[in-house]
């Protein structure tokens, strides 16, 4: 079994399983299918949302700097605003990451 596995089932019996999905930015089902070994999606966003979130694991972002791997991914997920300086950087940089979802 992985680490980060054994972590995400500690914090479900310390916490709730509800608490520690919204922690993680997913949801609960997604939780309750990881720990029973049968999630059909992207379970290598889901460990690098649990190795950031509660495991403090950190990346280098090349626009915001340091963060919890976790953030990175929610940034990923926002996508391209026009309207916000940042996101125009992070669209451009995301693309070519080490770090980016499914790379």
């Amino acid at each position: 079994m992985s680490d980060w596995i054994t972590v995400l089932r500690e914090a479900c019996k310390a916490s709730t399983q509800v608490a520690i999905a919204r922690q993680i930015s997913y949801s609960p089902t997604v939780v309750n299918q990881v720990l029973k070994g049968n999630y059909g999606g992207d379970l290598n966003a889901v460990q690098k949302a649990v190795e950031g979130a509660l495991m403090g694991l950190m990346v280098e972002c090349p626009v915001i700097g340091e963060l919890p791997r976790n953030r990175c991914l929610e940034y990923q997920r926002r996508g391209f605003a026009a309207t916000n300086p940042m996101r125009v950087q992070l669209a451009s940089a995301c693309p070519d990451c080490s770090h980016r979802r499914g790379g």
